[in-house]
């Protein structure tokens, strides 16, 4: 059955759900109390079956917006995909790359992941079994997820630290690069002090500091006994990251430098990586970030987890993701936190801890009528 699964149709939703609290990082707003967050959800159907993916456009983190998502998807991958093997991921992959080149960039990853989640979840519903036993790849049934602070001032920061350990949550991420140096030093040891000296804490930058900068903020995190120092420099200062990683007292952790698994080889050749972020929509999909996953194992690199503020569809995917290469510390899978995803149903999140889903594709039941109800158009 699997292999007589052409792709049919590609549709795309955008999406205005309900956002629950106010989210910064250094290059501006990711979510605004009082205004509805964007999502981008793709349906890809095949005979009868379909599945969902979904993209987050974050301007103030990448280039992609609701409004390219929408019109790369429909005009671009969409037509690229139509009539192919739905199983053929990784040739849906390469197709990709011809008709959005890569460039410099892996070229419109969110975009790309959402189809790519989709096909995911259809393989998935269309044998009954759930996207990682389709792997046949499952180390974890639960992931530790952490809760973000970010925007805070100092005194703001006990409130906010307070409020994650009411929710279930023991671990804390912060981001700074939002105010100066000595604003974001100050802001992290109010965390530190908040959470206890023994709580997970990592810290990122969002590629928003200097190399000078970066190494004077490093050794006070190292005092601070932060545990993961996410993306300090610009994504492509490859000699910046490698003289931080040989300097700095806690390891480098890479995100928006890895946009594609040949970007990590290069971070491996050049000594220049401590930490690799495994991200979903960063990467174009679940098939690339699965092979960039199996390359920082095979080479010895440590894996940690990180999300978009993803509504449920996104969760579920990097759930997956992350609980088939056992990734154990604390993940930035904070959608809940932020988005309220009220067309779906089925991912478990107790606390701080998140349960991988265990039914078929996604494990995600998505309400179509709720999101036809929410569907905004985007390019008026």
């Amino acid at each position: 059955m699997i292999a007589e699964l052409t792709v049919e149709r590609v549709e795309t939703f955008a999406v205005a759900l309900p956002t629950l609290r106010s989210f910064g990082v250094s290059g501006g707003a990711v979510a605004t109390a009082g205004r509805p967050s964007v999502r981008v959800l793709v349906k890809v159907s095949a005979d009868g079956v379909c599945g969902w993916g979904e993209a987050t456009p974050i301007p103030a983190w990448t280039y992609e917006t609701a409004e390219s998502i929408v019109t790369t998807i429909d005009r671009y991958l969409a037509p690229a995909v139509l009539g192919r093997p739905c199983w053929d991921l990784d040739g849906v992959t390469s197709v990709f790359d011809r008709a959005i080149n890569r460039g410099f960039t892996i070229g419109s990853p969110l975009a790309k992941a959402a189809v790519d989640t989709a096909l995911h979840d259809l393989l998935g519903r269309a044998l009954g079994v759930p996207v990682s036993t389709l792997w046949g790849q499952r180390r974890r049934e639960e992931l530790t997820l952490g809760w973000m602070v970010s925007g805070q001032t100092p005194s703001e920061v006990a409130d906010h630290v307070a409020e994650g350990r009411a929710a279930g949550y023991e671990a804390f991420k912060v981001k700074i690069g939002l105010r100066g140096e000595r604003e974001d030093l100050a802001v992290v040891a109010a965390v530190r002090e908040a959470a206890g000296d023994d709580a997970p804490l990592w810290v990122d930058a969002n590629q928003g500091l200097s190399v000078d900068a970066a190494l004077r903020v490093s050794r006070e995190l190292h005092r601070l006994g932060v545990t993961a120092f996410e993306q300090p420099l610009p994504a492509n200062d490859i000699v910046g990251l490698r003289r931080l990683k040989d300097a700095s007292p806690v390891p480098v952790a890479l995100d928006e430098s890895l946009r594609h698994p040949s970007d990590l080889a290069t971070f491996v050749r050049l000594d220049a990586v401590d930490v690799a972020i495994a991200k979903v929509q960063r990467s174009g999909g679940l098939t690339l970030s699965r092979r960039l996953c199996s390359l920082a194992q095979d080479c010895g690199v440590r894996l940690m987890g990180s999300g978009l503020t993803d509504s449920d569809v996104g969760l579920a995917a990097s759930l997956h993701l992350f609980g088939a290469f056992g990734i154990d510390t604390p993940v930035d899978l904070n959608g809940r936190q932020f988005v309220d995803s009220v067309y779906a149903d089925g991912v478990e999140v107790d606390g701080g801890v998140a349960r991988v889903p265990t039914g078929p594709g996604l494990g995600v039941t998505v309400d179509e009528p709720t999101v036809r109800k929410l569907a905004i158009n985007v390019l008026d």
